[in-house]
């Protein structure tokens, strides 16, 4: 039997943050309670929005929690073949299809299907290179989506998205030649034996989307376990982009103790950092033995 594998993914877009830390911490105790590997990935694919020297600063915020990679990190900007690659073999199965229209051409588009009310981020791509360009250049690769997905979240228990009504034909290769996140974490997964993947839910509604992508390139499809989220004093996610106040690590044991509480952990008698960890890994291991647990027929998934 193969050994679990955990991962933490940040992105060096800032440093952590009170909610970066329940996520690290998370998939840091689960990986422990199976006594499985922990793995760090800095997510610099997305090259305009990441800082020069935050990916070092993140790993050094980790270390001073006692939260250590078990291998060397991989850094995405240094993944670029394997993204191409990945993308190669999509294009080669007809599963992805390169699209030349401009955002005001897509959005002209919605204008004309009575969609230009929604939020872009809201609105399907209307399928107008799904046939071809018409030889105008290509601007961005989508994968050529259809069905939806069901799959269990070990938290949350059961969930399902329309990928193809409510997410459409998604990018993989921007403009501005970045490989997509969603191309690269499945890549990466995959490549790093990840087994579970715990983060914030935030990002579960990134899944069907991953999992479609995991199936059309026959690569496995890990456990999902989406952990709560630490909302700032507007009752927004706390993220980087709303200003939230990098971690506090003069006292590395009292911001774990303030992200075990999100996690639900009961409060620990351990003094020292070791200790703690130790004690809080044999708390998760109990949080996680009261999950339910899917049954074969609760969960079935359609590919495209």
């Amino acid at each position: 039997m193969l050994r679990a594998c955990g991962r933490f993914a940040p992105s060096p877009t800032g440093p952590l943050h009170a909610g970066s830390l329940v996520a690290a911490l998370a998939s840091w105790l689960d990986a422990r309670a199976r006594q499985g590997r922990w793995l760090v990935r800095i997510e610099d694919v997305d090259r305009p929005r990441c800082l020069p020297g935050m990916g070092e600063h993140i790993l050094q915020q980790l270390d001073r929690c006692g939260l250590r990679s078990d291998e060397a990190p991989w850094w995405q900007s240094q993944r670029a073949e394997s993204y191409a690659a990945a993308a190669q073999l999509l294009l080669d199965r007809g599963s992805a299809f390169w699209c030349a229209c401009t955002r005001s051409e897509i959005e002209a588009r919605w204008a004309a299907l009575g969609m230009s009310h929604r939020r872009f981020a809201d609105r399907v791509y209307p399928g107008t290179c799904r046939q071809g360009s018409m030889g105008r250049p290509a601007r961005v690769l989508r994968l050529r989506v259809s069905g939806s997905v069901t799959w269990w979240d070990r938290r949350q228990g059961l969930q399902q998205q329309d990928v193809e009504q409510q997410v459409g034909d998604f990018v993989l290769r921007r403009a501005d030649g970045c490989w997509a996140y969603q191309l690269a974490v499945v890549a990466d997964d995959a490549a790093q034996g990840v087994s579970d993947v715990v983060r914030g839910a935030d990002l579960a509604d990134n899944t069907a989307r991953q999992i479609l992508l995991q199936r059309v390139l026959g690569l496995p499809t890990p456990s999902y376990l989406h952990t709560p989220l630490v909302l700032g004093a507007d009752g927004h996610k706390l993220s980087k982009q709303n200003g939230a106040l990098p971690l506090d690590l003069s006292d590395p044991l009292r911001a774990l103790r303030q992200a075990a509480q999100v996690l639900g952990l009961r409060e620990l008698a351990a003094t020292t950092l070791p200790e703690w960890l130790l004690q809080a890994t044999r708390a998760w291991a109990g949080i996680i033995a009261g999950f339910a647990q899917p049954t074969a027929e609760a969960v079935t998934t359609r590919s495209l």
